[in-house]
């Protein structure tokens, strides 16, 4: 029994990781406009995982930064029990995440330079003559 259930919740974990609905641009009347629809409604999902990425960064970094302050207490009352390698790497990890969000602003001008926008794209789309810009 332990074994169907497992596979049930399995599948259904499944089943919702390739849920791709949201990525298709319908129209009021549930047609699909075409792959510019279709590529703007998924550049728009990557502003909001980029927002989900930011706010757990944080999130985690600051219970990084407890559980270091945590260990450094546990160290100073046993020092034989808890190395000081611990919290000093768990205040490591726990900067690394504070500063995460700071770095993609910065790693996004190395990258692309100053003039790059997020999930545009400039210039002929199509061929010429073939009726777009």
């Amino acid at each position: 029994m332990k074994r169907v259930i497992k596979t049930l919740m399995l599948s259904t974990i499944a089943a919702g990781c390739f849920y791709v609905s949201f990525a298709f641009a319908a129209t009021a009347g549930g047609t699909v406009t075409g792959i510019s629809g279709v590529a703007t409604n998924l550049t728009h999902s990557f502003t909001s995982l980029a927002k989900l990425i930011t706010g757990g960064a944080f999130i985690a970094g600051f219970g990084f930064a407890i559980a270091a302050i945590l260990k450094f207490k546990a160290h100073r009352d046993n020092p034989t029990q808890i190395p000081v390698g611990t919290p000093i790497a768990l205040l490591f990890v726990a900067v690394g995440l504070l500063f995460l969000p700071a770095l993609f602003g910065g790693i996004g001008l190395t990258v692309f330079g100053a003039g790059a926008e997020a999930g545009s794209i400039s210039g002929t789309t199509t061929l010429p003559g073939a009726g777009g810009a």
